[in-house]
């Protein structure tokens, strides 16, 4: 799954470097510890089919489901296309979550130890992208979003059975282009990074609270 992750650069400079795309940012602050139910970037295309840098709760909830429904925040690659819960958003409102890298727990129980898992080598501007999809808010709240998650491959199966779907930078704006809706040119457009180019280190627990902030947080530890 994805439950927490880092995002210390910029997102006007990311959306530059790899979409060429001059997007307004206020006041962005690094963050190393991001968690559901909090306010997270995302870069979505606008109803004028333009492409905007937004602020989105991180959990979803389709405005049909009521107040009391859940809100994931993580949507599997296998289901979301058929899902009535993800279905419309994934044929419609996709979004790219950006990230310089993200938490797995290996183990269980007070044993579980956190690894960070980011690019092999990570130059100036340089990021991630998860695939997203985002849902309108039923009332006057922020839209909520959820992370798409696959079967983790290796060698971050030896850490965690899933993990974020990573998307190559090559198919960034075919992920955004509204008007690719077709179930199966969105699969095809979802272009995973090679596995290779990531790479996970063991982080210090205190991760494990969402209170918890600082760089520190993804520096390797013993």
């Amino acid at each position: 799954m994805c439950g927490r992750y880092a995002l210390h650069t910029a997102c006007s400079l990311i959306a530059q470097r790899y979409l060429d795309l001059e997007l307004t940012e206020d006041n962005f602050e690094p963050r190393f510890n991001v968690a559901p139910g909090t306010l997270i970037p995302v870069i979505r295309m606008t109803p004028d089919g333009l492409p905007s840098l937004d602020q989105c709760l991180w959990g979803f909830r389709p405005a049909w489901a009521g107040d009391d429904a859940p809100r994931p925040i993580n949507a599997r690659a296998e289901k979301v296309a058929v899902s009535r819960y993800f279905r419309e958003a994934f044929a419609h409102r996709r979004c790219l979550v950006p990230a310089n890298g993200w938490y797995e727990w290996q183990g269980s129980g007070r044993e579980k130890q956190p690894f960070y898992v980011t690019l092999m080598q990570q130059a100036e501007n340089e990021a991630l992208f998860f695939a997203g999809i985002w849902e309108p808010s039923a009332d006057n709240g922020p839209d909520g979003c959820a992370i798409i998650t696959e079967p983790a491959r290796p060698p971050l199966s030896q850490i965690h059975p899933r993990q974020p779907v990573v998307l190559d930078p090559s198919c960034l704006s075919a992920w955004l282009d509204p008007a690719i809706t077709e179930r199966q040119s969105i699969r095809q457009w979802m272009r995973r990074l090679a596995p290779e180019r990531l790479t996970c280190h063991p982080v210090s627990q205190r991760v494990n609270h969402a209170s918890h902030e600082g760089i520190d947080l993804i520096e390797p530890v013993p």
